[in-house]
């Protein structure tokens, strides 16, 4: 069974990851993850009940966590009252004792300095030192073991004001990293407001509200004006627009009415609506895009799993250098045991990794959001960085580049006829043909012609009838009894031929997408090396369309295997390919390519195979897309540098005995959240 928990009042990014890993070892428990973004943990057992043992895998690595299931209301993770007017009054007493200590030092406003820094200092920081006292009976040693120490030492060595400032930094660093984070969590989490949780149902004439997951597929439910839309379904009753922006990027409103299809997450407009719904909650797309991008959590980038493998190394590593720091430069008559055990400490407190686990994943999933919001579902934060190092786009025609719509490009005549008379003649033959060439040709004629008669369709050849008592045939170059004119060559036309003789020629193709040749255009600006499409269309068509939008290669005539074939040997030039396709033919190439884009939400095949879904159906996105995932990387990588450099200098200032323990702090909290602002910044980011 799958079960997914919150983990409530969890704020330590490297604790986080401690549990993901034990539950993971753990026997009876597979697919672990866990995102710090929004408290989730997800996995699968076949235990009936197991968030007792999750409770206590939490316990013993982090105290105060607790196990939730997702149905339950989640609880509010601020600090009490009591707890803010105990820090308060210790900022108070604090200041108090640093102007004594700045002003009035004297032998007997020593211990005046001493009682106004040790009242701060258990006020202030009572829940540092008794998470502290707890982690160490577990011998574990963490930030908060690390702080409690060298508070413990700052006031043993007389620096009482220094221990009572560490800590107020300290508490005061945590509060608003705490806070940094739950803003980011609350923006992150706006995201499940585009899935209404009640809906409206209409039954015998009486409107009642019940959860949106209770009602059946068939049902009839109604909408008020400027309501969510809960179902997927078709409108049986009403006028009205809705507003998709949040599903699909668009920002202009459509115009909806009666046999119209909705989609669930969708604004209603100024009218009301009634709606048979076709999908069940689950399934509706609102419930769908949430699973996407809850789920990418699962699939961690190469950065993210850098900085798991980071982590374990380092704080071992830098554990070691302070014994070194503390140990060797007194032996060698270098200083004091005190001074030196000091300027350990400085090392250990400022080398906390947590402002690096905690903003990189944070910065993948607020990409995830950010690109979510433009209509763009990406799959994990793997995708995101194959997006960004994208420098190959191939796409597929037919339903990605065009519309899959075929109509008239050109009309060739012969003989005394004009190409009014022949595409109605065509038209007038192909009158009760639905193939989808006779649909574009009758909807293409200006005029209708009458008077025809004895209408018959032979599959492989194409329609007949009798016109003025003759023989009027229109379909393919089999009904041809001479050769193909040269100018219709290797050019898909549907021939027009008037007994016995031809008469005329209809060209054909696909009607290309609006947006097609911008986005091509801004791939391009954006950097792209190639464009390259891929079709299984004739070589005239496919020339015609890559000619249209600027492509720099196009393949014809391809199989969906030599498609593969393709994506793959660009891959072995050393290219990272994104491919965009419609998600139903093209499902091998979609999982080939290094980032697979598949077409709107209407099938299961393209959310299945791809790595992204363009859930507007169109190309519109795709660049923004490519912006979005080009800054999460920078922002990860600016992360990374930014505080891995403030690290190393306090360290390094630290192993010349220049630094105090307030530097470490702020090289510590200080740096995580500075990090957890730039990354909760990408949510917000205009692209």
């Amino acid at each position: 069974m799958k079960y997914s928990y919150t983990l409530e009042n969890l704020n330590c990014a490297h604790c986080a990851q401690k549990i993901e890993t034990k539950i993971a070892e753990t026997d009876g428990f597979e697919g672990v993850s866990f995102n710090f973004a929004t408290k989730k943990l997800n996995f699968e057992s076949e235990k009936k009940n197991p968030l007792p043992e999750i409770q206590q895998i939490c316990d013993d690595i982090e105290d105060g966590v607790t196990v939730k299931d997702n149905n339950e209301k989640s609880d509010d993770d601020t600090p009490s009252k009591v707890e803010k007017i105990l820090l308060i009054i210790g900022i108070i007493l604090g200041i108090a004792a640093l102007i004594t200590d700045l002003f009035f030092k004297t032998p007997l406003t020593k211990y005046i300095i001493l009682g106004l820094s040790a009242a701060a200092t258990l006020l202030a920081g009572w829940k540092v030192f008794v998470k502290g006292i707890k982690n160490l009976l577990k011998f574990r040693i963490e930030e908060t073991v690390l702080m409690m120490v060298a508070v413990i030492a700052a006031f043993i060595l007389g620096e009482y004001v220094e221990g009572a400032m560490v800590t107020l930094l300290f508490t005061i660093g945590e509060l608003i990293e705490d806070y940094a984070v739950d803003k980011s969590r609350k923006s992150i989490e706006q995201l499940s407001q585009i899935r209404p949780d009640t809906a409206t149902l209409y039954l015998d004439g009486e409107e009642k509200t019940v959860p949106a997951e209770s009602v059946k597929v068939g049902s009839i439910i109604t909408v008020k004006p400027h309501e969510r839309i809960p179902l997927d379904g078709i409108i049986v009753d009403g006028i009205s627009t809705v507003d998709n922006s949040a599903l699909t990027g668009e920002s202009l409103p459509e115009n909806v009415a009666e046999y119209s299809e909705v989609l669930s997450g969708g604004i209603n407009g100024d009218g009301l609506i009634k709606i048979e719904t076709t999908k069940e909650f689950s399934q509706s797309t609102a419930a769908r895009i949430l699973s996407l991008v809850e789920d990418a959590a699962a699939n961690k980038g190469k950065q993210e799993k850098f900085i798991s493998r980071f982590a374990a190394v380092y704080t071992p590593v830098v554990i070691g250098l302070a014994l070194l720091i503390a140990v060797l430069p007194p032996l060698f008559g270098m200083g004091s045991f005190s001074q030196w055990i000091y300027n350990a400490l400085v090392v250990l407190v400022a080398s906390c990794p947590c402002a690096i686990v905690i903003s990189v994943p944070l910065s993948y999933y607020s990409g995830i959001g950010a690109a979510s919001a433009n209509g763009v579902l990406i799959k994990g934060g793997n995708y995101l960085e194959a997006l960004a190092k994208a420098d190959v786009f191939a796409f597929d025609k037919t339903g990605t580049l065009t519309k899959g719509e075929l109509t008239v490009s050109r009309v060739y005549t012969y003989g005394s006829y004009g190409e009014d008379e022949v595409l109605s003649l065509a038209a007038a033959c192909e009158k009760y043909s639905v193939h989808p060439i006779a649909e574009a040709i009758k909807q293409s004629a200006q005029t209708s012609v009458q008077g025809l008669s004895d209408y018959k369709e032979i599959a492989g050849r194409g329609t007949f009838a009798k016109y003025n008592g003759k023989e009027l045939a229109c379909g393919n170059k089999r009904l041809l009894s001479e050769s193909v004119p040269d100018e219709l060559k290797d050019r898909p036309a549907v021939y027009l031929v008037y007994d016995g003789e031809l008469i005329g020629a209809i060209e054909l193709s696909d009607t290309v997408r609006e947006e097609s040749k911008s986005v091509i255009s801004k791939l391009k600006k954006l950097g792209i090396a190639k464009t390259v499409m891929l079709t299984g269309d004739k070589k005239s068509a496919a020339h015609s369309v890559a000619k249209k939008l600027g492509i720099d290669t196009y393949h014809s005539e391809l199989l969906p295997d030599k498609k593969l074939e393709i994506i793959n040997d660009l891959k072995r030039e050393g290219h990272t390919v994104c491919f965009v396709g419609d998600g139903i033919n093209d499902a091998p190439v979609l999982s080939a390519s290094n980032c697979g884009a598949a077409m709107g939400l209407g099938s299961e095949a393209a959310i299945e195979s791809s790595d992204m879904v363009l859930s507007s159906g169109n190309l519109t996105q795709l660049p923004k897309a490519v912006k979005i995932a080009r800054s999460v990387m920078r922002t990860i990588k600016g992360n990374i540098l930014f505080a891995l450099a403030v690290k190393a200098l306090v360290i390094i200032l630290a192993c010349l005995g220049l630094a105090a323990i307030w530097m470490s702090v702020i090289a510590d909290t200080g740096v995580c959240v500075i990090c957890v602002l730039i990354s909760a910044r990408l949510l917000k980011k205009k692209y």
